[in-house]
């Protein structure tokens, strides 16, 4: 059984869900891109990836809220840069490893990409999680 889950917290996604929660053995979510969007549906920090990579991270952890998880939890991740410069990646990385998702230790690509979504974006971050069971067993 797959549960999508859209975070309340977060503008809507047009067309797909913040994440997918499937029931195998461990709860698995899979998480759909986080993306340097406010509530209202804005492009954070244009032309700046490093605020853009902190309001997705924020956007993740909402994400990963919604579901019952958090960064601690996250097993895998893919994050993308508008950039083909090296220096733009590693700062990206350095917002990455300060808000502790990659302390799980956690698997992740990190790519640079000729563009994204929406006009403006140069970060995007997908994530799969583990979603632990809470006391109530559930």
């Amino acid at each position: 059984m797959i549960r999508r889950i859209t975070a309340p917290a977060l503008f809507p996604p047009p067309t797909y869900s913040h994440a997918s929660v499937v029931e195998a053995g461990t709860r698995l979510a899979f998480l759909a891109g986080a993306v340097p969007l406010d509530e209202k549906g804005e492009v954070v920090g244009v032309g700046d990836p490093v605020r853009q990579a902190e309001q997705v991270v924020g956007n993740l952890r909402e994400q990963l809220r919604a579901v019952g998880s958090d960064l601690a939890h996250v097993v895998a991740t893919d994050v993308y840069v508008v950039s083909s410069e090296p220096a733009v990646l590693s700062a990206v990385w350095e917002v990455v490893e300060a808000s502790g998702l990659s302390a799980g230790p956690h698997s992740s690509t990190l790519l640079g990409v000729a563009c994204l979504g929406y006009t403006d974006q140069l970060v995007e971050i997908t994530a799969t999680a583990v979603v632990p069971e809470r006391e109530d067993g559930r």
